[in-house]
């Protein structure tokens, strides 16, 4: 570490669920001078400010936007700071099919999922040590193909995939990448997926804390760990994903979730 310059934190999504965790977390890490808490929600920031000090510097943003991305990049260098961490916890899914969705809300969920968590890393790679983290929250939906929740499992594929490949690719750098695949967290995700869709997600099996999620996520970023997983549950159906089919794991997740594909939606 540079001793100069400010060691700084960077969450995005920072202001409920888990990222709200991860600034418990990093507030307590005396080597983070400043943590940037990024969402969209300015009323929200302020309240996590009030919460955890003046460590927090609140920057409303949305991350689907690359202009407003463009605009981080130019706060980091127009400060002497060095990113120690990146989270890239900034998401959303929704539960449903392809007919219950429009082009502009795929394609906003796309941009937030997989183009902020490139552009966010690439904006903040150069601004980073040896010795510094990212973490990008995947998800246990990168494990297979999810129907009725698809663009959102094959986004979190993206992000899975593409921080491993990160890390071997940062190691000369001393820098970690660690992609975070946690299963059902008790977050307001659910609120913001569920749109009332006829064939939906509903059954939520063995939900997490998103406070155990967030220690396990620092603590394997910290090991230096490329992949990040909690709960025996979750390990189990990582394991189940890579020797059972993909179309076998389908029909499962169907089967648990009770959804007929092949049933039309009631007529009101």
């Amino acid at each position: 570490m540079i001793i100069n310059m400010k060691n700084i934190a960077i969450i995005t999504g920072a202001s409920s669920g888990l990222g709200k965790e991860f600034v418990r977390i990093i507030n307590q890490k005396k080597n983070i001078q400043e943590i940037w808490a990024i969402a969209r929600k300015q009323d929200r920031l302020d309240t996590l400010r009030r919460e955890f000090g003046t460590k927090i510097k609140s920057i409303s943003m949305d991350l689907s936007d690359l202009s407003q991305i463009k605009l981080l990049g130019q706060m980091l260098s127009a400060e002497d700071v060095q990113v120690c961490y990146l989270i890239n916890n900034a998401g959303y899914g929704i539960f449903g099919s392809y007919a219950d969705l429009d082009v502009e809300e795929s394609i906003n969920m796309l941009s937030l999922n997989i183009n902020a968590v490139v552009a966010v890393g690439l904006t903040c790679i150069p601004h980073m040590c040896r010795g510094s983290h990212i973490i990008n929250i995947s998800s246990q939906s990168a494990f297979q193909p999810l129907p009725y929740m698809n663009l959102y499992s094959a986004s979190k594929v993206f992000v899975r995939n593409y921080t491993r490949s990160l890390h071997v690719e940062l190691k000369d750098l001393g820098i970690t990448a660690t992609a975070v695949c946690p299963g059902w967290m008790k977050t307001n995700f659910f609120s913001r997926a569920n749109i009332g869709a006829s064939k939906t997600v509903s059954k939520f099996f063995s939900m997490s804390s998103t406070a155990k999620v967030a220690r396990k996520a620092i603590a394997d970023a910290d090991r230096g760990k490329d992949l990040s997983i909690y709960s025996l549950y979750v390990n189990i159906c990582h394991i189940f994903s890579k020797i059972l089919p993909q179309k076998f794991m389908m029909d499962f997740w169907l089967k648990q979730q009770r959804i007929n594909p092949y049933s039309r939606p009631s007529q009101q």
